[in-house]
């Protein structure tokens, strides 16, 4: 649990002793990248073209948000089975407050979002006070909010959101090139600040610090990366809106688990409970923020969903939202036996999965096909995981 709550900075040196370790990072997920725009990019020119990055992009915002939810448990060695449905669940409820209510459609967000809330309470409490396992648990969430869902939505089967209102424009929002190329140098600037203020602060405390050049180089590929992504989206209709929303909820849970004493928290607890215990964690609220967590954020991605086809209905949080979600997480890198992930898994683990999604369709591959291959890119992520984890204990 020491190696958890207090890491060396992230420097080259550190970064070959963790793959010496069987710590391989991000790098299996980025070279998968990598090869999946080389292969449908050479089958089919328009994999790279502005207009199909950017409805990628769209694509992402719901699935990922779940994702991340999913992560939360994940990092405790647990696993949430409701997410799906409590993501559809949470539409119905939001859309029916805003449509057949009249609420205000923030107002029926918030609501929404707090029977969210609600929900991921009473599987917490169940899993800690009860002790009944986080899949049984989850999986009677499942069915039980799926039939929430279906009670709720009755006879009529379908509720159709204004097209120009509040919900709806989330996912028709996009933003002008001056505007995403200043969010690109805030966040440049800020991770440059962020590394600053910690060296600073390891300085003082007499800690090892990241070489300043290093330091720099983050900075820049991080502008160099946003920089091309925006250059390309800029060139159809822009920035999507659903998308930044993401982006900063990736990067808001990334400063809770890297930077606080609750991340460390979450984090000690999935890699030991019981020393996190003797450390004097709470492991019982940790426990339950997670899944209050998972369910919340597995609504909001159901509210973005219902955003992009501006209605809800029988199948909403339905399909394979659910294992997609899961998938993402763990091909994205965060580990199955818990203690290990990050947020930015959901955002490189939902980027694999949708890219495989675009570039079969561009070819007009069956979507039997694309469940194979998405299964096979599951399996080798989990293979990796548990050499990666053999080769830690090792």
């Amino acid at each position: 649990m020491a190696d958890t709550l207090v890491r060396k900075p992230y420097t080259p040196k550190v970064a070959v002793e963790r793959l010496r370790q069987g710590d391989l990072g991000a790098w299996p997920v980025v070279g998968g990248l990598i090869a999946i725009a080389i292969v449908f990019s050479t089958l089919n020119d328009r994999f790279l073209s502005p207009e199909n990055l950017t409805n990628l992009a769209l694509q992402m915002a719901a699935t990922g948000t779940i994702s991340l939810g999913i992560i939360m448990v994940l990092l405790l060695g647990e696993i949430d089975l409701s997410a799906g449905s409590v993501s559809g669940l949470c539409a119905v409820v939001m859309t029916i407050l805003h449509v057949k209510q009249g609420w205000n459609p923030l107002l029926a967000i918030l609501a929404a979002l707090g029977v969210a809330a609600l929900i991921g309470l009473l599987h917490g409490l169940m899993f800690t006070k009860l002790r009944m396992p986080s899949f049984v648990v989850t999986l009677a969430g499942l069915m039980g909010w799926l039939g929430l869902l279906l009670f709720l939505l009755r006879e009529g089967g379908t509720i159709n959101l204004p097209f120009t209102g509040f919900v709806s424009k989330l996912s028709d929002t996009w933003l002008p090139s001056w505007l995403s190329w200043l969010i690109v140098a805030g966040l440049t600037l800020a991770l440059a600040g962020t590394g600053w203020w910690n060296r600073r602060a390891r300085l003082a405390a007499g800690l090892p610090v990241t070489a300043l050049w290093w330091m720099l180089a983050r900075a820049g590929g991080l502008f160099l990366a946003l920089g091309a992504a925006v250059a390309v989206m800029s060139a159809d209709r822009g920035v999507p809106l659903l998308l930044i929303i993401f982006g900063a909820l990736v990067v808001g849970f990334d400063i809770i688990l890297r930077n606080t004493a609750f991340g460390r928290w979450m984090l000690a607890v999935g890699g030991n409970v019981e020393a996190a215990r003797r450390a004097g964690i709470n492991v019982t609220l940790i426990r339950i923020s997670a899944f209050v967590l998972a369910s919340t954020l597995a609504g909001f991605g159901g509210i973005l969903a219902a955003s992009r086809l501006s209605a809800v209905n029988q199948g909403s949080g339905g399909s394979d939202i659910l294992l997609m979600a899961i998938a993402a997480a763990v091909i994205g890198g965060t580990s199955l036996f818990g203690g290990r992930g990050r947020s930015y898994d959901a955002l490189l683990g939902v980027l694999v999965i949708q890219s495989i999604t675009s570039g079969m369709f561009l070819l007009s591959v069956d979507s039997s096909v694309r469940f194979m291959v998405t299964a096979a890119v599951l399996a080798l992520a989990v293979a990796i995981d548990s050499l990666a984890r053999r080769g830690s204990l090792r």
